[in-house]
Order: structure tokens, then C-alpha cells, then sequence
């Protein structure tokens, strides 16, 4: 008897060990920034037609409401933006390349294990691949609960400097702002205005995270992670994440694999070739009225 029911705890302790190993999940995410800070700004502007404010209205619209899959298992992640089919006339470069800084493009991969990322990214035409160590969130748990998708779902806070390269959260600046940085450059020689100084960033953001311990893996949306079950939903400044969908050891398992294309940097890296980049494209824009530039391979 004894060795009957040894030879059951060996079964059942293997196939829990194999179970855990081979588990993986995928969640479907629905991604939505505010724009009304730029709506604002054209809307009872008589120089812009319903047609064009129609028009402008779409593009914000794909830009900023985007669709994303997440593969998960215990240890690692990838997060993919839906692939989309441009319409005719609206895949131009500067569309693509302001898209690119609204949280879409490239796979990001996490692993919690590691505590590292890679995220491979286009910019300027050229491929990058930003790999760095996973940002700590100090996370505040609350006894605050909700239910999303069935889920029973805990909340937590954590406040973050807001990402230089992350468009998502710019705002344009106040009539009245405007005219103080205009007032201060003018006493500066040869001072000029361009696009970069007609917004303004936060210098915190905090971020409102609901996670299940439901589902005990230390992942979520985009580079969010550390709380013990998946974040369901992040509300990130202006932008809300939200899960619509969860299958979990889906039939099909996904390759969880991290990207290897483009030229390797940090985070600090790519923030500040991005950075650099937009202020000289801002100079060709206020010099030459529209900006035509290539970045060098």
C-alpha cells in the first residue's frame, strides 16, 4: 500500500512540475489614449473644413487606440501590437514614425526571471534593438478589489518619471505658457520656436495597475510586471490598458523568443538618439517649413 501510494505522489508531483513548465497563457489587450488636450487645439479653429478636423480625427484615432497580444508562461513574455493592413494614403512616414512613439511597433519581450527586456524598434529608418534591466515599481497594495473578465482583481499604485520618448503623455502647452516661453527666448539672440516647444511633458506619472492573483505569473502590458498575479488593466497618465480577452495552455503554443534584429543599446541609449533627433527635425521644420530628413545607416 505504501508503495502505491508513493508511486502516486512521484505521478502527480511529475505532472505538476510538468504542467507548470509547459503552461502559457495569451491576453489580448485594448490600448486607449485621451486626446482631448489635442482636440482642443483645432476644434473651433475656422482655417480647418469638418473634412479635414474628420480626417484628423481617424488618424489620432489609429494612433492612439491600438489592439495587442500578449504570450506569457511563468517566466517570460512577448507583447505584439495587432497587425493592421495600411489604407491607401495613410501610411506615410511621418504617420509611422509618430505611431511608433504611442507604444506600438516591435515585439517587447520581459523576462521577470532575468528581470531583463529587449524591444526591437524602428526609428528614422533605422532598426534598433534596446535591451536593458527591467524598471522597479515600488508598488503600493491596496485591499481595493474589481472584477474584470471574471477575474477577481486587486489594485496597486507606483509613481514613475515620465519617459522622454514616450509621445502618449505630451500635452500642447496653454495659450498663456506659450507666450511666457516666448517672452524668455526673445531676450535670447537668434532664439526660434519650433513644434518641441509648443508641448510639455510631466515629470511623474502615477500608474493605476489592476492585477489577479488568479493567474500567478508575474506579467502584464508593455514593460509593466512585479505584482503576484497579471495585470488586467494599467491606467498610465493618459492611456488605459485593458484586457478583453484571456485563454489560458492554449492548444496552439505561441514562440516566446526574444527579438535579436537592429543595433543593440540601452534605454538611456535610445532615449537620447530619439531625443536628439526630434529637436533637429523641429530646427528643419521652423527653417524650412516642413521637415525632410534621413537618418544615416
Amino acid at each position: 500500500m505504501k508503495k502505491i501510494v508513493f508511486a502516486s505522489f512521484l505521478v502527480f508531483s511529475y505532472l505538476a512540475t510538468h504542467a507548470q513548465k509547459d503552461f502559457q497563457g495569451m491576453a489580448v489587450y485594448e490600448s486607449k489614449t485621451s486626446t482631448a488636450d489635442f482636440k482642443s487645439r483645432f476644434e473651433g479653429n475656422r482655417e480647418i473644413t469638418p473634412e479635414m478636423q474628420k480626417m484628423i480625427e481617424e488618424r489620432m484615432k489609429k494612433m492612439f487606440e491600438k489592439t495587442f497580444f500578449l504570450n506569457f508562461d511563468k517566466s517570460a513574455s512577448i507583447y505584439k501590437e495587432e497587425e493592421k493592413l495600411d489604407a491607401p494614403g495613410q501610411g506615410g512616414g511621418g504617420m509611422r514614425m509618430m505611431a511608433s512613439f504611442m507604444g506600438g511597433g516591435g515585439t517587447y519581450y520581459k523576462n521577470v526571471k532575468d528581470k531583463t527586456y529587449k524591444v526591437d524598434k524602428e526609428f528614422m529608418g533605422k532598426e534598433f534593438l534596446v535591451k536593458d534591466s527591467l524598471k522597479t515599481y515600488n508598488w503600493q497594495m491596496s485591499s481595493e478589489t474589481r472584477v474584470i473578465g471574471g477575474y477577481n482583481c486587486f489594485k496597486a499604485t507606483a509613481v514613475i518619471p515620465a519617459s522622454k520618448t514616450d509621445f502618449r503623455n505630451f500635452r500642447p502647452k496653454k495659450e498663456e505658457e506659450k507666450k511666457d516661453d516666448k517672452a524668455k527666448e526673445e531676450t535670447k539672440e537668434g532664439a526660434k520656436t519650433s513644434f518641441m516647444d509648443q508641448i510639455e511633458l510631466p515629470k511623474e506619472i502615477t500608474i493605476t495597475a489592476w492585477y489577479t492573483p488568479e493567474i500567478p505569473v508575474s506579467q502584464g502590458p508593455e514593460g509593466y510586471w512585479g505584482l503576484p498575479g497579471l495585470i488586467l488593466e494599467v491606467n498610465d497618465g493618459k492611456t488605459t490598458i485593458l484586457c478583453s480577452k484571456i485563454v489560458l495552455n492554449p492548444k496552439e503554443k505561441a514562440e516566446i523568443k526574444a527579438p535579436s534584429n537592429g543595433k543593440e543599446v540601452t534605454q538611456k541609449e535610445y532615449d537620447e538618439i530619439v531625443t536628439k533627433k526630434m529637436e533637429e527635425m523641429s530646427e528643419m521644420n521652423n527653417g524650412r517649413g516642413g521637415f525632410q530628413m534621413r537618418m544615416s545607416r
